[in-house]
């Protein structure tokens, strides 16, 4: 039996002359290749450290929001001393220490010169850090007894 075939119909002119106006098809663009992860840096010395002060923060002190600006300027103004194992921290039952950050943090960077007043701030912080806590964190004390003085904007500006 033999196939039935269809008869070719003929296209109309006019669509012809359209089919032969249109211009081809763009060539598809090659999709973009996956873009890899850069490798992620590893965290610096200071940011180690932030972490640390903002653990000692939330769960020594009990703040849990502390102000990141205020944290940022007490590390800046502990300069290379966090650095260093034994200039990191402060020896709260040291009081040549807590002289010295007296002298050298609370008059010269906050500008507070009442002796009773620094002394009643650096109390605060080590009674808010806690007295059992041997190793007090230079910057996170800083942190503490700008916020006793009310100096916080003193300290960051």
């Amino acid at each position: 039996m033999a196939k039935a075939t269809k008869p070719k119909t003929k296209k109309p002119a006019a669509a012809k002359k359209a089919a032969a106006t249109k211009k081809p098809a763009a060539a598809k663009k090659a999709a973009p290749a996956p873009k890899i992860a850069a490798p992620a840096k590893a965290p610096t010395a200071k940011e180690v450290l932030m972490e640390k002060y903002i653990a000692d923060l939330k769960e020594k002190v009990g703040e849990a929001r502390p102000d990141m600006a205020l944290l940022e300027a007490a590390v800046k103004a502990s300069g290379p001393t966090i650095y260093k194992s034994d200039s990191a921290t402060i020896a709260a039952s040291d009081k040549e220490e807590l002289a010295r950050v007296r002298k050298g943090f609370v008059a010269k960077k906050l500008g507070v010169t009442d002796e009773a007043k620094a002394d009643a701030a650096i109390a605060a912080a080590i009674a808010s850090y806690g007295k059992s806590v041997r190793a007090k964190h230079r910057p996170v004390m800083y942190y503490l007894i700008a916020k006793a003085l009310k100096k916080g904007s003193v300290l960051k500006g």
